[in-house]
């Protein structure tokens, strides 16, 4: 067992394990750390504790110090030369012709690096932006592609259920989600209503992805031929949540389906759930 505290460098970023160097140091306190960007400040999330060794990549770096209040000037003047930085960047795109959408920028804390993240939908050449960035701050530049997702998680808003987004607010990062999760949770396939703002699949789609796998296993699917009190049929359609099924009997084929409990059936025969190839074809951009 190693005693660590876990320090997190932007809202809603990766928690990173450093050994705190015998100093009790309580949440909330921002402090200064070694990283493999140089010197930087981040703030306490996780305090005090003990974590199992196979929890750490090592070498745990040592925590420098509790950040001073010269820091935290430091940290509010990066945040003005960010603004400005921006601007000047977007500026040099335009006058490069560069097809790209400058997201975000970030000063190392000690200003020996700038970092541009920018979106773009295929390979950008920008060597001569760089030398162009590089003579006008002075300093290391650094231009970084990212993803829709990793765009919407910086710049954040809200999704459809009107709350803000979960990666800009809570997720530290980002889980696969496919169209056979939509699939099996009963979902609509039509891209406006199981896609982010980003235009990939929602990541609330992992959320309760567990729960219905379970409940597939131990309900009858859609095409499944059953035995039910009243004969034998074909399950046509579930309440997978509430456990119910229509079944259009074999001996009644002209009556209305009639509704049971999954537990008062008998599975004869399962069925599958599949993604046609029109489904796939039509979804793949979303899911990518």
């Amino acid at each position: 067992m190693t005693e660590v505290i876990g320090i997190r460098f932007k809202e809603v970023g990766k928690i990173y394990y450093f050994d705190p160097d015998n100093q009790e140091i309580k949440k909330g306190v921002k402090v200064i750390v070694e990283t493999s960007r140089g010197l930087e400040c981040g703030e306490v999330v996780v305090s005090n504790k003990e974590v199992d060794d196979e929890e750490i990549v090592q070498p745990l770096k040592k925590v420098i110090r509790v950040a001073t209040e010269n820091d935290l000037k430091q940290l509010e003047e990066n945040k003005k030369n960010e603004e400005k930085a921006f601007k000047i960047c977007e500026k040099k795109i335009e006058a490069h012709s560069l097809e790209m959408k400058l997201v975000d920028v970030e000063y190392t804390f000690d200003s020996s690096k700038i970092i541009f993240y920018f979106t773009s939908d295929g390979r950008v050449d920008f060597r001569e932006l760089v030398k162009d960035l590089a003579s006008t701050f002075r300093t290391r530049i650094e231009l970084r592609q990212i993803g829709v997702r990793d765009e919407s998680k910086m710049i954040g808003g809200f999704g459809m259920c009107g709350r803000p987004l979960c990666c800009g607010t809570f997720l530290d990062g980002f889980q696969p989600v496919s169209i056979k999760m939509a699939k099996e949770q009963g979902l609509s396939l039509n891209p406006t209503k199981i896609s982010g703002t980003c235009g990939r699949l929602m990541c609330c789609l992992k959320y309760e992805q567990e729960a219905y796998e379970h409940l597939l296993r131990v309900t009858p699917k859609v095409g499944a031929i059953v035995k039910t009190a009243d004969g034998k049929g074909t399950v046509i359609d579930v309440n997978i949540l509430k456990g119910t099924l229509k079944v259009s009997l074999e001996n009644r084929p002209d009556a209305a389906p009639q509704s049971y409990n999954r537990h008062d059936v008998k599975v004869i025969k399962d069925s599958q759930i599949k993604l046609s190839k029109e489904e796939i074809e039509s979804l793949k951009d979303i899911e990518n």
